[in-house]
């Protein structure tokens, strides 16, 4: 057991991490086992986000999980899953106001002395 105040802080700090990784990680082999049980498209978005998830809070490095993503990606293609694409909603038009025109701008007259 540590001593000093720092490194008990340290010893802290490094719990909470592992135990959001390991969280990060069941989660992420839940989703990948999910997927290749079920290969649909839902589970493959999942699966998708979770890789990134892992990659962007350095669970996982950024190539292992690119290369697992393409992976995902090749599998699905051979089971045939149809990715739907995400609906959008429209954007709302602004009501437009109708065009006054401007009065032209004044010169600024110089000042004498």
């Amino acid at each position: 057991m540590p001593i000093i105040k720092s490194a008990k802080k340290r010893v802290k700090v490094a719990h909470k991490a592992t135990v959001r990784n390991s969280k990060t990680k069941r989660s992420l082999k839940t989703a990948l086992k999910s997927f290749l049980k079920k290969s649909d498209a839902k589970s493959h978005s999942k699966a998708q986000s979770e890789l990134a998830k892992a990659a962007k809070k350095g669970v996982i490095h950024k190539n292992k999980a690119a290369r697992k993503q393409s992976q995902l990606a090749k599998h699905a293609k051979a089971a045939g899953v149809k990715h739907t694409a995400a609906k959008k909603t429209p954007a709302k038009t602004a009501a437009k106001r109708p065009v006054t025109k401007k009065a032209p701008a004044k010169k600024p007259t110089a000042k004498k002395k």
